[in-house]
């Protein structure tokens, strides 16, 4: 028995600013299909065996175009960008000169602004059984930010049920660039209610405090907080701590830093529901907890369900929020000419 709702290609077949959109299929030998749309070069189902060997679709998702036009959180899935995360103000500086985005979350802008590559029709130039690639080209000044760049985001699927994300920019222009994948993942299956259940292992020592607007403006040791994940718990555990950083977010939603290599996980979450085990892999110096706490079950997924608070995680692999003004923290500046690259690795697994 399969435990997920077939998808319709022809719904994701629609023109968006002049462009077509499509749903396409990532399937391995194993039985693991990852479902696609170029519509924000995005993530729409992950179908991964559980400890029965039935499929379970581990991301939230529609069943159309039109349902992520029409919903309420925009980035399910996407390649979030050009700056993925907030930068405070909307502003920041290079050479000396001031750039103004949109602020688009509080007084801040998120995810690259109001239209940003999330909400992009990508081209696909490359397609296999196992990998696809998509390219944009964000011209100069698209939601403030300076330089004509041109992005990749690449997937491919690996006979070891594991998915990987590769990204690669460049500018003609000193600019700033962030880019994650934002995926929530359910791994009882989407749609199957919240994630509180589900235990997670977070590799790092510290994780970035943040103030009103949440934005970062320490960096603190998960010893004694309700943010060390260095030993597996359950996501549910501290999440209703009376602490002031998980009160105004209404949970996690905090980057953590990381220092282990691309070859080890940077974290691991575990369902005893399913048996099925995601470990994340990444090259980035960061990784974003956000446990889907604004969800306001205004959205209805694949199955039908609506998605309430706590309905997924995320976990996105990036670089510190409001770096390009925070001089402490690994630079976003990718310089004219300059290359930016960066890989991320989603690993799925059954428990032993």
């Amino acid at each position: 028995m399969t435990k997920y709702q077939s998808l319709i290609p022809k719904h994701f077949e629609s023109v968006i600013e002049g462009k077509n959109t499509h749903l396409l299929l990532l399937k391995n030998e194993g039985g693991m299909q990852v479902l696609l749309t170029d519509y924000g070069a995005r993530i729409v189902s992950i179908l991964v065996p559980d400890n029965k060997g039935d499929l379970v679709d581990v991301a939230l998702g529609f069943d159309s175009i039109q349902s992520y036009l029409e919903s309420d959180e925009k980035y399910h899935g996407c390649t979030a960008g050009r700056f993925a995360n907030r930068i405070a103000n909307g502003k920041f500086e290079i050479n000396g000169k001031q750039f103004t985005l949109p602020q688009n979350n509080g007084k801040n802008c998120l995810h690259g602004g109001i239209s940003g590559f999330h909400d992009k029709v990508w081209d696909r130039r490359v397609t296999y059984q196992s990998h696809v690639e998509f390219y944009y080209v964000s011209k100069d000044g698209e939601e403030g930010f300076p330089g004509n760049l041109k992005t990749m985001v690449s997937y491919t699927l690996t006979r070891n049920n594991e998915i990987i994300i590769k990204y690669h920019a460049q500018s003609d222009a000193d600019t700033h660039i962030n880019l994650t994948n934002h995926t929530y993942f359910n791994l009882d299956g989407e749609g199957s209610g919240d994630v509180l259940q589900q235990v997670l292992q977070i590799n790092s020592d510290e994780v970035l405090f943040v103030d009103e607007n949440q934005v970062p403006n320490a960096i603190v040791p998960v010893e004694g907080t309700p943010f060390d994940f260095r030993t597996p718990k359950k996501i549910v555990q501290d999440i209703t701590e009376n602490d002031e950083q998980l009160t105004a977010a209404k949970g996690y939603d905090h980057c953590y830093v990381n220092n282990k290599p691309i070859s080890q996980p940077c974290a691991t979450v575990y369902s005893k529901n399913t048996g099925i085990q995601l470990d994340v892999f990444t090259t980035e110096p960061g990784v974003q907890l956000y446990t889907a706490n604004w969800m306001t079950g205004n959205d209805v997924g694949k199955r039908g369900n609506k998605y309430l608070p706590y309905a997924g995680f995320c976990l996105e692999t990036q670089h510190f929020p409001d770096s390009p003004n925070q001089m402490e923290f690994p630079t976003t500046l990718l310089k004219a000419g300059e290359s930016f690259d960066s890989e991320t690795h989603f690993k799925f697994s059954i428990k032993k």
